[in-house]
């Protein structure tokens, strides 16, 4: 099919002819949606909760608290399991691998405990999402000793621990061990886990000998595999494979293009400046039955956005009105940035009181972006008023936040204000980062401070083994 932007999906794209018919007005609501955030970029942030859940979280933390606190003695032999397996259960949810390996060391010490596949299963998962493949490595070792025999789950933990952390040879290495043991043969989910890690790293050349060897074994790929390969090579840039895949995908016949296939191609397109073909696509997926979703139209401002087509991403923010899409703090976060980076500090300051208007609570990310483009055209008095709005908002800061902020002190020749945040942003357990070095010390010798910059080097350099520092240019 060539079809165009405006061949005109009527009711289900942003940009169908406007008619003259005047529409009745409806009262639009907008439902508050909490998220969490991640640690790559596109990410999305907390916004309101209710006073309950608040509450529920503090206790939440208080309890991962007060147990981590036990684990550090060995005085607790004898704790209630209830609080104890809830502590570890949050922990593994809230990616603290640390406080993880703290509660379960304390829950073998247990007189009721029992070893279990799940739980080790468990763990494995989040210290690959951590990447901590050593740790996950240590820990495999510790069931066996206890002996427990290592099920498919267990096994495709690992392989995931070792794949997302680019130890690909790994990650395949675990997988031809598993041929070897009893009922423990590779499934679908081992493979779909092991191509989404291959082509996260670009790695297309392993993704072809998996899909053999998947063919070989007689596992037919699913939804999932085809949408990891298509989002790899779309984030490669290589759209010539990903319209084969997606090609592939429809004649095998056991699974679907669905809106993640579709959010791919959006994403891919729109970041590389082929507006035309994201918009050819968006149209296809719509004839295909595929509806968007946020996510999409998140893409879609973002990618108007970045190639300065302001009147389009207006556009899609009407219809996302108009079909009862409620922004969400993604939403609003993608347009604050857009602006900000093109200098439209005007707009940008339109949509982020909207935002708080329309009870949508800025994040880290919100206000990352903000004093980046306040520090852009040099308003630093607007940087202190962001402070003072953070200070305010009980939003929990991150490296990211502390980098900008220092990096904008630092450009305006406030050495003073750039070391106290350096010594906040430790306080607060921020760990510095190279980028967070690079930017202090690049203030430094700007400003003729060489022993200052000097200083920081050393500390960069004992911290490097620890924190897996590099030098990175500000």
């Amino acid at each position: 099919m060539n079809l165009t932007w405006s061949s005109g999906v009527s009711s289900a794209t942003p940009f169908a002819p406007a008619t003259n018919k005047a529409l009745p007005k409806k009262r639009r609501r907008f439902n508050v949606v909490s998220l969490k955030r991640r640690a790559k970029a596109g990410s999305a942030g907390l916004v309101k909760e209710p006073k309950k859940e608040l509450s529920r979280i503090l206790r939440t933390e208080a309890a991962i608290t007060g147990v981590e606190n036990k684990a550090k003695s060995n005085s607790h032999k004898q704790l209630w399991p209830k609080a104890l397996l809830e502590a570890l259960d949050d922990a593994i949810k809230r990616r603290r691998w640390q406080s993880s390996l703290e509660i379960f060391a304390l829950l073998r010490k247990q007189c009721w405990y029992e070893p279990r596949c799940q739980t080790y299963a468990k763990l494995l998962m989040m210290l690959g999402k951590c990447r901590q493949p050593e740790e996950a490595s240590h820990l495999f070792e510790i069931m066996f000793s206890e002996g427990l025999k290592p099920t498919v789950d267990v096994y495709t933990a690992l392989v995931s621990a070792y794949g997302h952390s680019g130890l690909l040879d790994q990650a395949l290495s675990i997988v031809e061990d598993m041929k070897s043991v009893v009922d423990c043969e590779p499934d679908i989910y081992t493979y779909s886990i092991l191509v989404s890690c291959c082509a996260k790293f670009h790695r297309f050349d392993l993704i072809e000998h998996v899909l053999a060897e998947m063919l070989f074994l007689g596992i037919q790929c699913n939804s999932v595999t085809y949408n990891s390969i298509i989002d790899g090579y779309g984030k490669a840039g290589m759209f010539e494979q990903m319209d084969n895949t997606l090609n592939d995908m429809i004649e095998n016949g056991n699974c679907h293009p669905d809106v993640f296939t579709l959010n791919s191609f959006v994403g891919a397109l729109g970041k590389d400046g082929q507006i035309d073909k994201m918009e050819k696509w968006y149209d296809e997926f719509q004839l295909m039955g595929i509806k968007p979703d946020i996510t999409t139209f998140n893409l879609m401002i973002k990618s108007y956005g970045k190639a300065g087509m302001y009147k389009k991403m207006k556009t899609v923010m009407d219809f996302m009105g108009r079909r009862f899409f409620t922004p969400t703090v993604v939403t609003y976060n993608t347009v604050i940035e857009v602006f900000g980076k093109a200098g439209e500090i005007e707009k940008m300051d339109q949509y982020f009181l909207k935002m708080k208007h329309l009870g949508v609570k800025p994040n880290s990310i919100t206000y990352c972006s903000l004093v980046s483009a306040y520090s852009k055209v040099g308003r630093i008095d607007k940087v202190e008023s962001i402070m003072r709005h953070v200070d305010n908002s009980g939003v929990v800061l991150d490296t990211p936040f502390f980098n900008c902020i220092i990096s904008a002190y630092g450009q305006a020749g406030d050495l003073k204000k750039m070391s106290e945040l350096f010594m906040a942003m430790r306080e607060r357990k921020c760990e510095p980062d190279g980028i967070t070095f690079a930017c202090m010390i690049q203030a430094y010798n700007t400003h003729g401070m060489t022993e200052a910059a000097q200083n920081l080097e050393k500390m960069m350099i004992s911290a490097k083994d620890n924190l897996g520092i590099k030098l990175i240019e500000c």
